[in-house]
């Protein structure tokens, strides 16, 4: 029974980006949010924008129409629907379930299995961008799905984000996503070696940057991890740190070495990726790995 009305959407999931995609959700007062995370400070504040703080996790399954899961990652998506909390057993009939976390995409494919044998539907719906992306409800939102099922969700995501693109069945929106990643590590990485030779040969590096947005070189990555980090040597905490970001590379390395492809970019940003955290630096500004370059 598809396009039945949106009355609660249930949020989990409650931190650095999602609780600025929930308190953009509260926006549209012809729904209800009903929010659980473990930290009970993030639910209280969510509850001050007027979300409902659900009593337990299977209050929230059983009270919601949509159920968005926000996580750190693979591991914690596999050990919530899964693992101890197994909440794959609270979801009842015609319900939809959407995770925008970052995770691979198999697991997106067997998520969709288990979910289809409860007669309710799944979307992957990563997101992109920054944190502010967030706040600002400018999210792209890469969404893995059947088509009925991305129009349904169309107008809760229209709410986060402004880019949202229907990349195909399920787990292509979490194949999107990864790629994406991959692509923007190896960018930094070149940021970074062409910021460590303008500053030995004397040029600054916001006037090389700010050269390079008018030239073949420019990019969101430039733009954004480039002039606004790197030029400055502005890495801060919280963002998105190395520990997250060799965490999402790793699905592009899994992948790879599946399919028998070889990633000597992807290999190169990993060990500078690791090389920050071994120094201590796992929760700073993943630009970061600029330092270690030298």
């Amino acid at each position: 029974m598809k396009n039945q009305t949106i009355n609660t959407i249930g949020f989990i999931g409650l931190g650095v980006m999602g609780n600025s995609m929930c308190k953009n959700l509260l926006q549209n007062k012809n729904w209800s949010i009903m929010v659980n995370d473990i930290n009970k400070n993030k639910e209280e504040d969510l509850h001050n924008h007027g979300a409902i703080i659900a009593s337990d996790i299977e209050d929230l399954f059983d009270k919601s129409d949509v159920i968005i899961t926000c996580l750190p990652g693979g591991s914690f998506v596999y050990e919530m629907y899964f693992g101890k909390q197994n909440i794959i057993s609270f979801i009842k009939r015609n319900k939809y379930i959407v995770d925008m976390s970052t995770s691979q995409p198999d697991l997106m494919v067997k998520l969709n299995v288990e979910i289809k044998k409860k007669n309710s539907f799944f979307a992957d719906a990563p997101i992109g961008k920054t944190r502010q992306a967030a706040i600002d409800g400018t999210l792209a939102i890469m969404v893995g799905s059947d088509l009925d099922t991305f129009k349904h969700l169309l107008p809760i995501f229209n709410l986060m984000g402004e880019d949202i693109m229907h990349c195909g069945d399920v787990g292509s929106g979490q194949l999107t996503k990864i790629m994406n990643n991959m692509i923007l590590f190896e960018t930094v990485v070149a940021l970074s070696e062409a910021a460590n030779i303008a500053e030995k040969y004397g040029m600054n590096v916001g006037k090389l940057f700010n050269n390079i947005t008018k030239c073949s070189g420019d990019s969101f990555a430039l733009k954004n991890h480039g002039i606004k980090s790197i030029a400055k040597d502005h890495f801060p905490s919280p963002a998105f740190s190395s520990e997250y970001a060799l965490k999402d590379l790793s699905y592009a390395l899994e992948l790879g070495n599946k399919l028998k492809i070889k990633l000597p970019g992807a290999e190169t940003a990993k060990k500078l990726l690791q090389t920050s955290i071994e120094q201590g630096d796992k929760d700073l500004y993943f630009p970061v790995i600029k330092k270690y370059l030298k």
